[in-house]
């Protein structure tokens, strides 16, 4: 019984407890020796003021302030209230002081985990346009194929992740960003470049294809469109080093269109028509399922929903290579 009605006293205490403002209010009033002036430090009328301070006696059922011709003078409850309200103002200041801090530990930096072809193709574009909102944030990301990015995000060790996969990984809550569509390339000599009829869905699954590793959303995408597993005929963790085995002539590949525009505009690699397979994909981000993103995470996602095309390259390369890599970037691969 007892313990009921504390429980009930406690979560009745904020009913009789002035609110900030007011508890403000009554502070300035004390330092300034009149409503008035205390009403225009705080940006409110007077009348305003005075209403604030009645309610604030009503709700103490004592009066705090005596008000004359010649100012405002506090009362003796009033100057113990105003000794107690500065010290609920000076922890509340606290608090809020706190609360900032983790905010700015917060923005202060930003942890990316991106399968391969987004990482490399998507998201520098999408970076640098979060540098100029951001210029104080430090990203850091972790490149590795869609299983490797929904491992991260579970385990904390990312804020915010993209997928090239055909479902969203259990656990994870997902927006599509962008699309993107899958082509079957080979070399100038090989003779699929010679072809006149289009490749079909029985001839590309039971031929050696040089094949991103298992667990990547290219993969997927591919094992899923030839109804069983792709046969392999090398198997290779990033869609640069797949791209330079086509073009030395190792073999055919099924890569992302968004990858490929150099050295199918150099007529390094050629384009293989497909007759009957469907090869089309949503690129989404991903976050821990009812953990929405917040901070530089939540307008990372606001700047990448909706698009439908790569942003313009990149002065210099973005992974792999010699060149520098944009500033305020860190890279570690997955």
């Amino acid at each position: 019984m007892s313990g009921s009605a504390g429980s009930g006293e406690r979560t009745g205490v904020a009913h009789r407890v002035p609110d900030l403002g007011a508890m403000e209010l009554l502070l300035a009033v004390a330092r300034l020796g009149s409503l008035g002036r205390a009403a225009r430090e705080l940006g409110i009328t007077q009348p305003a003021a005075s209403g604030r301070i009645r309610s604030m006696e009503r709700q103490l059922g004592v009066a705090l302030v005596d008000r004359s011709p010649r100012g405002s003078r506090l009362t003796d409850a009033g100057a113990l209230v105003t000794d107690w309200a500065r010290r609920v103002v000076e922890a509340a200041e606290a608090f809020d002081a706190g609360a900032q801090a983790l905010r700015d530990r917060r923005d202060s930096r930003l942890r990316v985990a991106a399968s391969m072809t987004i990482a490399e193709y998507l998201l520098p574009g999408w970076l640098i346009a979060l540098r100029a909102q951001r210029p104080d944030t430090a990203v850091s990301l972790i490149a590795g194929n869609s299983t490797v990015v929904a491992e991260r995000l579970l385990a904390g060790e990312a804020d915010l992740g993209f997928v090239e996969g055909l479902a969203v990984p259990p656990g994870l809550d997902s927006a599509v960003v962008a699309h993107d569509r899958l082509i079957v390339v080979t070399a100038p000599d090989h003779p699929w470049a010679r072809r006149r009829s289009a490749l079909g869905a029985a001839e590309l699954g039971a031929t050696p294809l040089i094949l991103r590793e298992e667990g990547s959303g290219t993969r997927q995408v591919l094992d899923a469109a030839l109804g069983g597993l792709a046969r392999p005929l090398i198997e290779l963790s990033s869609t640069t080093a797949v791209k330079a085995s086509v073009v030395s002539g190792a073999g055919p590949a099924v890569l992302s269109e968004l990858a490929l525009g150099e050295e199918l505009s150099a007529h390094r690699l050629v384009s293989v028509p497909l007759a009957d397979v469907q090869l089309r994909r949503a690129l989404r981000a991903v976050w821990p399922t009812g953990h929405r993103p917040t901070g530089p995470a939540r307008d990372l996602l606001s700047l990448t929903r909706g698009s439908s095309s790569p942003p313009p390259p990149l002065p210099v390369p973005f992974l792999g290579g010699s060149a520098p890599e944009p500033p305020l970037l860190k890279r570690r691969r997955g």
